[in-house]
């Protein structure tokens, strides 16, 4: 059985490459955390560390158990979370997983006021984080609603979907740029810029997807600066350092140092979808996953036809 502080120690150490920093981050002295590092690993029967005089860094084995450790924890604070919502007999409490677009589009934080307004007495925690751990935290009942890029598969025997937003793409690019005088910009002009990529956490193939989109709709674009999300994408172009497709939610209100154009040319969007466990449990989670729905169809967001989907 797996000990969870010797997992919190195990991290502590993989995370600074220091037995005496990560002793004094959790308050203990290094002997008793070397040891506890060495039982963990005799317990495993894996090395987990590949240590020298100099520093102490993770094995390639280390590294793949630390992926798992550091889920393995989330998941224990949001079971503990839970159980301490219910042992106050706080009902209403919620876990809710999210993505960085539910935030930068205002899906989340708009549901959320609402949700305030209406019960203000409601304890909320926030997850952020890729969309297969969301599924895991749906089927293991430690979260309660997922707010993600992609849906699970229709055919899920346990989890249900529905679309929230699609967002086009639209062109941004330095308000001095020579295209910024044209209203209509066609692809071949784009040939050859240079180019702020928009990272999509959770995608190793990202760039790749990204370049194949804008070969297909006539141009290659030239990339010089990867954006680790969408408002740094937007910061970079302001600073006239190229362009970028970012989405049309997270350019209302952009500055007078951008210009924005649309592509009809490159149908592009991001999509926002609300994940859910089949079985509800507890009202005020039906409850939130429908002022989530409501909230985009009264605000006329963008939301996808079709009505709900996969598997219902």
């Amino acid at each position: 059985m797996l000990d969870l502080r010797q997992l919190r120690y195990f991290i502590a150490v993989a995370e600074t490459e220091h037995v005496g920093r990560a002793a004094e981050q959790l308050h203990i002295s290094q002997s008793p955390l070397s040891r506890q590092i060495a039982q963990l690993e005799k317990n495993l029967g894996l090395t987990l560390f590949e240590r020298s005089q100099q520093r102490i860094r993770l094995t390639r084995d280390g590294a793949t158990f630390l992926s798992e450790a550091r889920a393995l924890l989330r998941h224990a604070d949001r079971l503990e979370n839970l159980g301490r919502r219910l042992g106050r007999g706080e009902e209403g409490g919620l876990c809710i997983g999210y993505v960085a677009d539910a935030m930068h589009t205002g899906v989340l934080p708009g549901a959320l006021r609402r949700l305030q307004e209406e019960s203000p007495g409601i304890h909320v925690a926030l997850y952020s984080m890729p969309a297969a751990e969301q599924f895991e935290g749906l089927r293991q009942r430690s979260l309660d609603i997922a707010l993600v890029r992609e849906p699970p598969d229709r055919d899920d025997p346990v989890l249900r979907a529905a679309p929230l937003l699609e967002d086009p793409l639209l062109l941004v690019l330095p308000a001095g740029h020579p295209l910024a005088a044209l209203e209509t910009i066609p692809a071949p002009e784009l040939d050859g810029q240079p180019w702020i990529a928009v990272e999509e956490p959770g995608d190793p193939v990202w760039r790749d997807t990204f370049v194949a989109a804008c070969v297909a709709s006539g141009f290659t674009p030239d990339i010089r600066l990867d954006a680790a999300d969408p408002l740094t994408a937007l910061g970079l172009v302001a600073s006239g350092l190229g362009l970028a497709l970012v989405q049309k939610s997270m350019v209302r209100g952009a500055t007078d140092a951008v210009a924005v154009r649309t592509l009809p040319w490159h149908e592009a969007s991001v999509h926002l979808w609300a994940v859910w466990h089949h079985i509800d449990l507890r009202p005020v989670v039906a409850s939130f996953r429908e002022t989530v729905l409501s909230d985009e169809r009264e605000t006329g967001a963008g939301p996808l036809a079709g009505g709900l989907a996969p598997g219902v």
